[in-house]
């Protein structure tokens, strides 16, 4: 074990014993681009896995993901109070465009979403998109998974473009679509097939009155005809007194209770390996696994109790093979 695994073995148990302050120093490892980072980000995961940890990690991920502009930091403000106030701590990460000068996020930390500095039980930390416009980067993947060893609750909200909400959907245990009436976003989803990805669709500006009323109906209509009548379409508002908060953090966990969680974080093991390699090697290198798709059904017939560095390792090692 070398010092730079120490460090991020230690970190590791810092948050399986729901250290909260380890947050920081966690996000400061994964998005380092030192040369020890990798060997401090593979014991950072070990330690947090399933076999380590003894099952998998506590904490709720949650992917909200929307149009640009859609109200989406507004709405966790609330909602990170909605559960502050049911007493689950909140980890936050959003995800902001690139800077393509420094690679990092465009906006600060808290910029956007409203919380108390002083609340040692929220954590929210800005990262950046990566080099696809809507995608996630392999450190928020990893943080996603380390996080939720420590925070009951562990929110990825995306940019709501490109390959956020594809990705997005391989991440979380739960997610959010955002919308807001009125503005064309239904017949965008019947167009992309996007609604075959939320578990929960947030209809925002309930105030509006006819018109989100009219969302709200069209969004069930589209629901009825994909055959997905039973996800969850919940109305809120931002607007003081906020309205509908609660009722959407009690379709949030309704839709966790019912999950086959196990099974929903070993895909997200696998494609957060597939997504690291793919990060490293590109395109050749999925070119050398057969394809993605041919590289997705090799990984489901590995061992589940593989970690994610684990399973990056054996798919280079496939990839010698194939070679």
């Amino acid at each position: 074990m070398t010092p730079a695994s120490d460090d991020g073995r230690a970190l590791g148990d810092r948050l399986r014993s729901r250290d909260l302050s380890a947050a920081a120093p966690v996000l400061n490892m994964l998005e380092s681009r030192s040369p020890e980072a990798r060997a401090q980000t593979a014991a950072l995961l070990h330690a947090v896995s399933p076999a380590s940890v003894g099952g998998e990690a506590p904490g709720h991920v949650v992917g909200v993901t929307g149009p640009p502009g859609v109200g989406k930091s507004s709405l966790l403000s609330h909602l990170v109070e909605g559960w502050r106030g049911r007493g689950r701590s909140v980890a936050v990460l959003a995800v902001d465009p690139s800077s393509r000068r420094s690679g990092g996020a465009l906006l600060g930390d808290r910029a956007r979403i409203d919380v108390d500095p002083a609340d040692r039980a929220v954590f929210v930390r800005s990262m950046a998109a990566g080099n696809r416009l809507g995608g996630l980067a392999p450190s928020t993947r990893a943080a996603a998974s380390a996080l939720a060893a420590a925070f009951d609750v562990v929110v990825i909200e995306t940019v709501g473009v490109g390959q956020s909400e594809t990705e997005v959907a391989d991440v979380a245990d739960t997610v959010a679509v955002v919308v807001q009436p009125g503005s064309g976003d239904v017949l965008q989803f019947l167009k992309a097939g996007i609604m075959e990805i939320p578990d929960v669709l947030v209809v925002t500006k309930a105030d509006l009155g006819r018109v989100a009323t009219r969302a709200l109906s069209d969004l069930r209509s589209a629901l009825r005809a994909l055959g997905a009548q039973d996800t969850a379409v919940v109305a809120v508002s931002s607007v003081s007194p906020p309205a509908g908060i609660d009722d959407l953090i009690d379709a949030l966990d309704a839709h966790r209770q019912s999950l086959d969680l196990p099974a929903r974080r070993l895909r997200a093991r696998r494609m957060h390996a597939l997504a690291d390699f793919s990060a490293e090697h590109g395109e050749r290198g999925l070119r050398a696994l057969g394809g993605r798709r041919a590289a997705e059904k090799w990984l489901a017939e590995q061992d589940p109790g593989l970690d994610v560095p684990a399973l990056e390792e054996a798919l280079g090692e496939r990839t010698a093979q194939r070679g």
